[in-house]
């Protein structure tokens, strides 16, 4: 096997795949007010272009695929997408993160589709403020997303809060809560100021400042959780859950990142904080074959840096994928 290793010695063993940039939400520290221009249809890869992707990185020691957008669930066939690349023999993790808002009609198909688990972001659990910072979404919907997710055992189910001071850090107990009697996996994600919305005037809630809060529940024990992401995993005693702790600004984790990324229009990524990345989909649209994709990774590579940094991107997260 042509592993795939950085010129920091760092293995790259997960690939994360934006499968579409369109969204049904307008999140706050995602996407600017004004919303984004739409890529044009025949500028997203083909189902059969990311399945050829995915086959070829597998000989190069990928062996975790997460399926993002956008919002994945509103790209047509996602499902047929997701029972392609569990067909693949060599994937050992196959997720998705979602917004849910679609979750509670899709669930089954995923999971029967081969789909292993699911990640659902959700900063409010106040339908009024969960509206507010999406613009236009319905609480509801996405916790019957939830609950259909855990009903068809999609596991470990990880809820994703970014947490930002002044609109959501009064409820980080209440989320931390839903972990103590139902297998709920609550991750706590300081929000990074990225793109458009280094311009927003709230600031990330550091983890230690969110671990003082916790205490009120009880004392945190470390935790093992299934998945290939950054998050420091924890629970309380006796508690079905865990609690995450994801810290890009207060203690990066740039020597253990295995990731690369994939956007939609076929562009590679090798950190989500650098304006750096390789072209993709026009190799492939021109019958560039094997050898020659796998250049192209490691190129990647060879631009991959040691630790991101948080300023100077130009990036739309909805766009690159999260």
């Amino acid at each position: 096997m042509e592993e795939l290793i950085d010129r920091y010695n760092r293995k790259i063993e997960y690939l994360r795949v934006s499968i579409t940039d369109r969204c049904n939400l307008r999140c706050i520290y995602c996407m600017p007010p004004e919303g984004i221009k739409s890529l044009r249809h025949e500028d997203i890869l083909r189902f059969e272009e990311i399945e050829r992707i995915v086959r070829y990185s597998i000989d190069w020691g990928i062996d975790k695929v997460r399926i993002t957008g956008g919002e994945p669930l509103v790209r047509k066939g996602v499902v047929y997408l997701v029972e392609m690349l569990a067909h693949l023999k060599g994937i050992r993790d196959l997720s998705m993160t979602t917004n849910g808002i679609l979750l509670r009609d899709y669930a089954r198909d995923l999971k029967n589709a081969g789909l292993q688990r699911i990640n659902i972001s959700l900063d409010s659990l106040d339908a009024n403020r969960f509206e507010r910072i999406t613009k236009i979404g319905k609480l509801s919907l996405v916790l019957d997303g939830i609950e259909e997710a855990l009903k068809r055992s999609l596991e470990p189910v990880k809820m994703n809060v970014v947490v930002m001071e002044g609109i959501n850090d009064d409820e980080v107990l209440d989320f931390a809560s839903l972990s103590l009697d139902r297998p709920l996996h609550i991750r706590f994600i300081e929000f990074m100021p990225f793109g458009e919305t280094q311009k927003t005037s709230f600031r990330f809630v550091p983890t230690p400042a969110i671990k003082e809060r916790l205490k009120e529940l009880g004392d945190l024990i470390s935790a093992e959780v299934k998945g290939a992401g950054p998050a420091k995993s924890f629970r309380f005693e006796k508690s079905l859950g865990t609690i995450g702790f994801i810290t890009p600004i207060s203690e990066h984790f740039c020597t253990t990142c295995n990731r690369l990324r994939l956007t939609a229009d076929g562009e590679l990524y090798p950190c989500l904080f650098s304006d750096y990345r390789v072209d993709i989909k026009k190799p492939l649209r021109t019958a560039r074959g094997y050898r020659e994709i796998r250049e192209l990774f490691e190129e990647a590579l060879k631009n991959k840096p040691e630790k991101h940094s948080l300023k100077g991107n130009n990036q739309v997260m909805s766009r690159i994928g999260g």
